[in-house]
């Protein structure tokens, strides 16, 4: 039987409306979750600031949100190992399963992957900024009693973060810098903080991002990278090398094993190339500019890798142990701290996007992630 549930829909340009649409009974492969915690994303942001993202349009009403956990309502008929009740993390892009790259495991490339929240498939995969809704039980992960949904619904950009650290190959004692101190370059610098690099700069304008980074174990050290912008590319690249050679000397880590750049800012990728030594990877993370300028010849000539990162695959299982093992280590990276705002219930949606557009709220306070609770209290490990 069908019930009618409430849903945050976006009709245009910061036209964010709270409707009612049915839901139908789990089909038998599927778990009927009611959402508790949503973290807004950068892309949900495009979406609901300029209702497309960079090439991509939205042509029909959309729920936003991909960021998500919540709890078990009901369950299909053929679903075994969950129960209502139980707390779920949910793993929103479905790939067709049968193409070259899902049987090589690389499904996050599959090029007929619907993704909750995006307007690149069409229909549009609706998103989770809803009351409840269906999802296959395969791509839901049972949270541990000890880790909150706030933080289960960080596992989706962890992964991020987690899948770019697989593709840097970084080795043991590396030497990482992080461009972009938001909250994938957190979660990267936390990743390869916690898989064993030797020395994690994080590199951000923002020195409010750097002391929180430094302060709660995303990072080692910080450096806060001037405003400054040359007048042609020439002056421009002069800079990036100033910068990339200015974080060389933050612990004297000179050039290093891996960059992760987490901006998509020309400036950075320039920067982020001139930090990297012979041999090394600089991850692109960030999406940024689709079209760069950069030192081709500077990465050539050193064989510097430029590799790119696109969400994730098979990271949610690995997410929650990192989770799981942070809460056991005062010195691990404090995850559930970077949830700094929270809006309860689908009625707040448009000041939850208004606030994640923000560096700083009215009083000052930093603004790293913020999430639509719609259960309540989503950062109680019990809920």
């Amino acid at each position: 039987m069908s019930t009618q549930v409430q849903a945050s829909v976006l009709h245009g340009a910061k036209d964010l409306r709270t409707e009612t649409r049915p839901l139908s009974a789990p089909e038998s492969d599927e778990l009927q979750i009611r959402i508790a915690s949503t973290g807004l994303c950068g892309s949900d942001l495009h979406y609901y600031t300029h209702h497309r993202n960079g090439d991509i349009l939205v042509r029909e009403p959309l729920s936003l949100g991909h960021e998500s956990a919540g709890v078990v309502a009901a369950v299909g008929s053929n679903v075994s190992g969950f129960k209502a009740g139980d707390k779920v993390a949910l793993e929103v892009g479905l790939p067709c399963g049968s193409c070259a790259r899902c049987n090589e495991g690389r499904y996050n490339i599959c090029k007929e992957l619907k993704f909750r929240s995006s307007g690149k498939s069409f229909p549009h995969f609706q998103g989770t900024l809803q009351e409840r809704i269906n999802h296959p039980a395969k791509w839901c992960y049972k949270l541990p009693d000890e880790v909150g949904l706030d933080v289960g619904a960080l596992l989706e950009p962890l992964g991020v973060a987690l899948h770019a650290f697989r593709r840097s190959l970084m080795p043991k004692n590396a030497t990482v810098v992080v461009y972009g101190a938001g909250a994938v370059g957190l979660l990267c610098a936390a990743v390869a903080k916690v898989k064993g690099a030797g020395k994690v700069i994080i590199a951000d304008i923002d020195q409010g991002r750097l002391d929180f980074a430094v302060q709660n174990g995303f990072a080692h050290a910080s450096y806060l990278v001037p405003m400054k912008r040359g007048k042609d590319m020439d002056e421009n690249l002069a800079i990036a090398k100033e910068t990339a050679a200015a974080i060389g000397k933050v612990e004297n880590v000179g050039e290093v094993d891996v960059v992760f750049e987490c901006t998509g800012v020309p400036s950075c990728v320039q920067a982020g190339i001139f930090s990297t030594k012979p041999g090394g990877r600089i991850m692109l993370v960030g999406m940024g500019h689709p079209i760069q300028t950069i030192p081709l010849g500077a990465a050539a000539l050193r064989e510097v890798d430029i590799v790119g990162v696109f969400r994730y695959a098979n990271t949610y299982a690995e997410s929650i142990e990192i989770v799981q093992a942070s809460l056991k280590n005062p010195d691990s990276p404090a995850f559930s701290k970077l949830v700094t705002h929270r809006f309860k219930g689908l009625d707040e949606a448009v000041k939850a996007f208004e606030m994640a557009g923000k560096t700083k709220d009215a009083d000052g306070n930093l603004v790293l992630k913020v999430v639509i609770d719609s259960l309540g209290d989503a950062s109680s490990p019990k809920l």
